[in-house]
């Protein structure tokens, strides 16, 4: 079959894409190539209409998409939108340049894609959605799962953006992507003090009797800085995982057993 060219996406493969991306994107996550198995899998249809069934034009698009890919799920469709528009329009041609592309968008939107939808998002609507729950509000579940079906909402609405724009988008985004990085890092910082200072009830049960006067440690450190030992105990954990050969498992670890110990000894109690 000859190749084909200027095949212009539909409505249809749009929804086809979508799909593979919803349920399939990591299915063929390895430690090679990451997610590029997965974004072979997505766009392949699309690649046999480009350029046809068993021709070497297909053939060598397929190994240029199953190299090493890996960015945020929740952002990846906007470099496959733009792939597959340089692609319908230029053909073969622009393997080489849309392999650039990838290289060099996949780290600027994994920074994005990480801080807004893998840290602040859960961070912020998981901790509420979970507190509600706690208190026996049903409400909790329903928020978590309209903040999840919102997530699935803007992935699915990337690619007919990223395939109408083209490249165009990238110039657009330039300058941009640093500045979104940043923004989203800069309140995740906020709300993991907010979360500290309302979601972490330690206190130390310490009690002092000078003479006729009870002294309660806890209350003399409330009057030098509330919430003072949650703050303490969440800056050491970040210190932890920042020394060497110190993982986020291992930290999970130290904190489970200290927590056990200290109960168990009654130094460190819930407020």
């Amino acid at each position: 079959m000859a190749m084909k060219t200027n095949y212009k996406l539909t409505k249809k493969d749009f929804n086809q894409i979508n799909r593979r991306n919803l349920f399939f994107n990591q299915l063929g996550w390895n430690y090679e190539k990451m997610q590029g198995s997965g974004y072979l899998f997505i766009m392949l249809p699309q690649l046999r209409k480009l350029y046809g069934d068993h021709t070497p034009e297909l053939k060598k698009a397929m190994k240029t998409h199953n190299q090493f890919f890996n960015t945020n799920p929740s952002v990846n469709m906007i470099i496959q939108g733009i792939d597959l528009a340089i692609e319908s329009k230029e053909g073969v041609e622009s393997l080489e340049t849309v392999s650039g592309l990838k290289t060099g968008l996949m780290g600027p939107l994994a920074a994005i894609g990480d801080s807004i939808f893998a840290s602040l998002l859960p961070a912020i609507l998981g901790a509420i959605a979970a507190n509600m729950a706690v208190q026996g509000n049903p409400f909790g579940l329903i928020i978590w799962l309209i903040a999840n079906f919102i997530i699935m909402y803007i992935r699915w609405v990337q690619l007919p953006l990223a395939y109408r724009e083209g490249t165009t988008l990238v110039t657009k985004m330039q300058g941009q992507l640093n500045a979104l990085t940043d923004a989203a890092t800069l309140l995740g910082v906020y709300v993991v003090g907010a979360l500290v200072a309302t979601l972490i009830n330690i206190q130390v049960p310490f009690v002092a009797h000078i003479g006729k006067v009870t002294v309660t440690l806890q209350n003399e450190i409330d009057m030098i800085l509330p919430k003072l030992v949650p703050g303490l105990l969440v800056g050491l954990i970040y210190w932890l995982l920042g020394r060497k050969k110190m993982t986020s498992t291992k930290a999970i670890f130290i904190v489970i057993i200290v927590a056990v110990i200290c109960s168990a000894l009654g130094v460190l109690g819930k407020g």
